[in-house]
């Protein structure tokens, strides 16, 4: 079970042995892990191990990938429907039920909570038709990633994925023609999609005592450089739950498919978001994304620019988008094998 160094539990054994990016070996098969061996990973670098299967998530480890895509996207599709009705209230009243939310949302973060396959996650949400539901929840499930891999609490957490998903709520007060427009706005119709960031701010601060939620529905196009709307803030103006939010909702915007040109390939995007943690987007969330989510490609299928189908085996640190990779049975670092680049992956 691949767990992440700082959600390891006293007593945890490893099913494999740990070394470093150097090769170093750091701790045996078999090692108990307790405060001074998690110490000892930190201290190396080490984010992700390999530990034995805990008693209380057997039934949901031991599903094959099929079952487990099959009962992520059940439970997703539940909480699609669930958000909508939310998104109905909010049409209807100008608020909506607190509760909902959390009826909703919790059930599906405890799956993906025991199942940290975050690839396969994004893989199997992105087969879906985007529309203003699901991708809500695909911002509040990778906001929820992102913050973890931030550092943040459980309890932080789960108040970040919240606000992902109710960050475009204020798009219940835009006119549904706009809302279902495809193609360019032009300058008036752009000007009121944009007002959804305010529309979004009053309904939650109508719907919830806590404000955070409603500050991030109203920064999640803010930019670090001062470019973005509705207030032109800057940086260290921005909350950082917006900056998490904002960083989700440009990976899952940006993997939304064109009419025209299809889907784009998630590690194509990932690129477009590393260069905007440069300016646009902040640096620390955008390489969190970057350095957590590429861990998680070890062992898919990727499709090489000639053509050629292979599997992703070791993550290069020094070069994140090029790994070591298997064709058949030649292994092909894509460090030194320039004219290869990695185009799709999938599963």
């Amino acid at each position: 079970m691949r767990t992440h160094v700082m959600e390891l539990q006293d007593g945890d054994r490893l099913k494999t042995d740990v070394f470093n990016n150097a090769g170093l070996h750091v701790l045996p098969k078999g090692t108990s892990i307790h405060k001074e061996e998690i110490a000892l990973l930190i201290r190396h670098s080490i984010d992700y191990v390999d530990i034995e299967l805990r008693e209380d998530g057997a039934v949901l480890s031991q599903l094959d990938r099929s079952d487990f895509q099959k009962l992520l996207k059940d439970n997703f599709d539940s909480t699609v429907k669930g958000y909508q009705s939310i998104f109905l209230e909010a049409l209807t009243t100008g608020k909506f039920n607190q509760s909902m939310v959390d009826d909703k949302l919790k059930p599906m973060l405890e799956i993906i909570d025991q199942k940290k396959d975050v690839v396969s996650l994004l893989i199997t949400f992105g087969e879906e038709d985007v529309n203003l539901y699901n991708h809500a929840l695909q911002v509040g499930l990778l906001s929820y990633y992102i913050a973890s891999w931030l550092g943040y609490s459980r309890d932080e957490c789960y108040e970040i994925s919240k606000a992902g998903c109710l960050h475009d709520i204020g798009k219940s007060k835009i006119r549904q023609e706009l809302r279902n427009h495809n193609g360019p706005l032009n300058e008036a119709q752009l000007d009121e999609m944009r007002r959804h960031t305010r529309y979004g701010y009053e309904i939650i601060r109508d719907s919830m005592p806590d404000e955070v939620p409603a500050l991030v529905a109203l920064q999640h196009h803010e930019r670090e450089d001062g470019t973005g709307f509705p207030q032109g803030l800057k940086a260290e103006e921005i909350h950082p739950y917006s900056k998490i939010v904002a960083v989700a909702n440009m990976y899952v915007e940006m993997t939304a498919p064109d009419r025209l040109k299809g889907r784009p390939g998630l590690l194509a995007v990932l690129r477009e978001v590393y260069e905007l943690g440069f300016g646009e987007l902040n640096e620390k969330v955008v390489q969190a994304l970057v350095r957590h989510l590429l861990p998680h490609f070890v062992g898919k299928h990727a499709r090489l620019s000639n053509g050629e189908t292979a599997m992703i085996v070791w993550n290069n640190p020094s070069d994140y988008f090029r790994p070591l990779v298997k064709v058949n049975e030649q292994f092909l670092d894509l460090s030194v094998e320039r004219q290869l680049t990695l185009e799709e992956i999938f599963m």
